[in-house]
Order: structure tokens, then C-alpha cells, then sequence
């Protein structure tokens, strides 16, 4: 008997990235090969998003077009993960006949259970348990490298914040922080299979480890990971302003593996809605961090996430803002129009905003900061730099591809560099969001 196939669409953040490589492995293990094309599958599986309102929806859409294969082929099991599954449960299967089962984002365990009381007998499954501080990858075996010279690795689930539009400690659950040794361990592996970048993923990396008697906090980990061999790049996502402690500003520049990059969320320029939104900061202390990062590792990038059309944020909120841009000058800017999110404070909130206004506002801020970031790429040119080669370049021929420990995306002609790579390159052109470059 061949083995079975199987077909994972992944939406939303990296940690859903992280989570489907390890639905993945538990599918191998189970004779499972992954196919590119749905059509040629026994097993489809959406690993979801629902921190907005757009990715939720492309879910819908997802298994909608995926309807028509399950009546081509009855056999198809279709099922649902990560946080849009978590958010509805049961109620996903009621709103979807075809779909065959529901799986939480603590659940990952469950995955061979399921299928084998699928394959025995025409039923559905849900299993959304959200137990508070349950490690969902503690009885799984290490993450086996995923082919190339990174690879994301998670330290913890779930968030204590709270924020008021966010939905994340309603889907993930509270913080658990991954024991140290577990991390150490599954770093060692990618390691040794020819990983030379690491990505540390959680809701709020700069709470690792607190509440957790034995282990040692984010800087504390860093350290530890600094001495992994063979790891030439350390990287971590996310961070939250309020939890950026003296000791992480300044392991900036200390480590020397820890890459120049921080993505720290502003989400708005304004106090009052920064109020609203229960960050738990003002725009002062962020920009005091800012200051804190620039003077420990001059050379840092920041990159941040911005929310417009937050209930209540008035043209002068908004303009705070456009303002805090200008102020800060970041590398890279991700931003959203607000939407509510199923349980939180800000779906009860009144003084919605227009979808016009919003739409506005976003397109007004985005300008902005393509503005900025040109100019900040602009001042690469002639520049050299450090580029670990991460594969072909999306222009095709003999173009390779990599970043600069900044996170600046670098295309650069080298038919003989092997992927994997750390070369020098100096900046020749800053285009809108990335250099091109040539080998020194």
C-alpha cells in the first residue's frame, strides 16, 4: 500500500509557519508525503489566522474552493487548524458540513488520533482544549531542519497582555515558556543538519521565563544560544515596548551573534489610544527605548507594526501618528485597518471608524513610510555588507538571494555560491524593499 498525501495552506504569522513544519513531521511519520497540489492529496489541512479580519476571511474562501475536490473525491479529509479553529470549534464544523475535523492550537498531539478514528469510521472530530499551561510541542520529538540555513524555533505560546483588540490569549491561551533545555536542544539539531540562522518566535519573546521557576529569562537564553556551534545568526520576533528590559537593549552589540534588527510594534502614535488599546506604555517611553536601542547598537534596524482606525482615534490620534514616523524613521513598516476581533474589548467599543476614513488613513501612512524606508535604504548604496545566502533570487538565471544581518533583503549575481553561505557584498542599488548587490 503507497503512501498517503497531504497538503498544508499556512496562513498568517511565522509561529503558524513553525507550527505547520511540525504538522508536517507528525504527518511523515504516519507515511504521509507532502504534494504541492491539492488536487493530488488524501489529507488537506489550513493551519489558520484570525489576528485579522482579512486572513480569516481568505480561510472561508480557502475551503470553499477546496469543496469541489471533496465531492470529486469523497475519500479527501479536510480539516482546520491554528486559531481560526481554536476561535470557533464546534462551530466551524456546523458552519462547514464537508469539513471532517477541527484541531486547536494546543492540540497538535492529537493529529494521529484523529486520523485514526477518521480512517476507521465516517465521522468528525474537534479538539480545541485550551489548558493554560500545556507546552503543545513538549511530547513532540525535535523539529527536523527545514531544508535550507534558517529555521524558526518557538519559545513559548500565548500572551499575558491582553491588549484590547488582540484575540491572541483567546486562541493561543497564557504564556508558557518552552524549557531551555528543549530549545537548546532542538537548535543543536538544525545545527548540526547545516542551520546557521535561528528566528525565536513567541507572542512576546521578552517574557520568556518568567513565572517559570528554573529557567532563565530572554537574555539569559540568548546567552545560551550564543555559545550553540555553528549558529552564526540569532534573530527574534516578537518584542513588546513595555517588557524591552535594559539587559535585551543592551545584549544588542554584546552578543555578536545576535543579529541588528528589532521589530518592535508601535500599533499607534497617540497616548490616548495607546490608552485605549491597553499597550501599557506612552509614546514617550517607546521613543526612550527607540533612543536606548540606537545608543547601545547604532547600526540597529527597526521595524514596527501600526494600527489605524482604532475605535475612537481622531484625525489628531492619527496625526500623532504620521508624526512618531517621522520622529523614529523605521526600516520597515507592517500596517492594518482595524477590525474586531470575536471577544475582545475593542469589538465592544463604540465611536467605530468608517472603513473610508480607515482606508484613508492607511493609505496616507503607507506613503509615508515608503518615503522613509527609500531613503534609509538609499544610504546602502556603496555600503559592504554581510549576506548569508539563503537560495535562488525570485529574478531567476544565476541571481542569488540572502539578507544582511539588518534584515535587508539582498539580490545579487553568484551562480557559484552554495546556499548557506556568508559572503561579503557591497550595495550597489536600494530598491523600493530590497538592495542589489555584488560579490566582493
Amino acid at each position: 500500500m503507497g503512501s498517503k498525501k497531504f497538503f498544508i495552506l499556512t496562513f498568517g504569522c511565522q509561529m503558524n509557519v513553525y507550527d505547520s513544519g511540525r504538522i508536517a513531521q507528525i504527518l511523515t511519520a504516519r507515511n504521509y508525503q507532502p504534494v504541492h497540489d491539492p488536487a493530488g492529496a488524501d489529507l488537506i489541512l489550513l493551519n489558520t489566522c484570525s489576528v485579522r479580519e482579512k486572513p480569516e476571511k481568505k480561510v472561508y474562501s480557502a475551503l470553499g474552493r477546496f469543496r469541489t475536490l471533496k465531492r470529486k473525491k469523497p475519500g479527501l479529509l479536510i480539516g482546520v487548524a491554528g486559531c481560526v479553529a481554536q476561535q470557533e470549534g464546534e462551530g466551524l464544523l456546523a458552519r462547514v458540513p464537508y469539513l471532517d475535523f477541527v484541531l486547536g492550537t494546543k492540540e497538535l498531539k492529537k493529529i494521529p488520533e484523529i486520523l485514526d478514528r477518521l480512517e476507521r469510521t465516517a465521522g468528525r472530530a474537534c479538539a480545541v482544549a485550551l489548558d493554560g499551561r500545556i507546552d503543545p510541542y513538549r511530547e513532540l520529538p525535535l523539529f527536523p531542519a527545514p531544508g535550507g540555513p534558517t529555521a524558526f524555533v518557538s519559545t513559548m505560546q500565548g500572551c499575558d497582555n491582553f491588549c484590547s483588540f488582540c484575540v491572541v490569549p483567546f486562541v493561543r491561551g497564557r504564556e508558557v515558556s518552552r524549557p531551555s533545555q528543549d530549545i537548546r536542544e532542538e537548535i543543536k539539531a538544525l545545527s548540526e543538519k547545516g542551520v546557521k540562522e535561528v528566528t525565536l518566535l513567541g507572542q512576546n519573546v521578552n517574557s520568556y521565563g518568567r513565572g517559570t521557576p528554573g529557567e532563565p529569562d530572554f537574555v539569559g537564553l540568548l546567552e545560551s544560544i550564543e555559545k550553540i556551534p555553528g549558529i552564526e545568526r540569532i534573530r527574534f520576533t516578537t518584542s513588546h515596548p513595555k517588557d524591552l528590559s535594559a539587559g535585551l537593549i543592551g545584549a544588542f552589540g554584546r552578543l555578536s551573534r545576535l543579529c541588528e534588527h528589532i521589530h518592535l510594534p508601535l500599533q499607534s502614535g497617540s497616548n490616548h489610544i495607546l490608552e485605549r488599546m491597553n499597550r501599557g506604555y506612552t509614546k514617550e517611553e517607546y521613543l526612550e527605548r527607540v533612543q536606548r536601542l540606537r545608543a547601545a547598537c547604532p547600526g540597529i534596524s527597526i521595524t514596527t507594526d501600526i494600527i489605524v482606525g482604532f475605535p475612537g482615534e481622531t484625525e489628531e490620534d492619527f496625526r500623532q501618528t504620521l508624526e512618531m514616523l517621522e520622529r523614529i524613521q523605521f526600516e520597515e513598516m507592517f500596517s492594518f485597518r482595524y477590525s474586531d476581533r470575536p471577544g475582545t474589548r475593542a469589538s465592544t467599543f463604540p465611536a467605530k471608524i468608517q472603513e473610508g476614513s480607515k482606508q484613508k488613513r492607511l493609505t496616507e501612512l503607507q506613503a509615508l513610510q515608503r518615503g522613509i524606508t527609500q531613503r534609509r535604504y538609499k544610504t546602502w548604496e556603496g555600503r559592504e555588507a554581510e549576506i548569508l545566502v539563503e537560495g535562488p533570487s525570485k529574478a531567476g538565471g544565476e541571481e542569488k538571494t540572502g539578507r544582511t544581518r539588518a534584515n535587508h533583503i539582498v539580490n545579487f549575481p553568484g551562480a557559484s555560491i552554495a546556499v548557506g553561505a556568508l559572503v561579503r557584498v557591497r550595495i550597489q542599488k536600494a530598491l523600493a524593499h530590497s538592495l542589489r548587490g555584488e560579490l566582493i
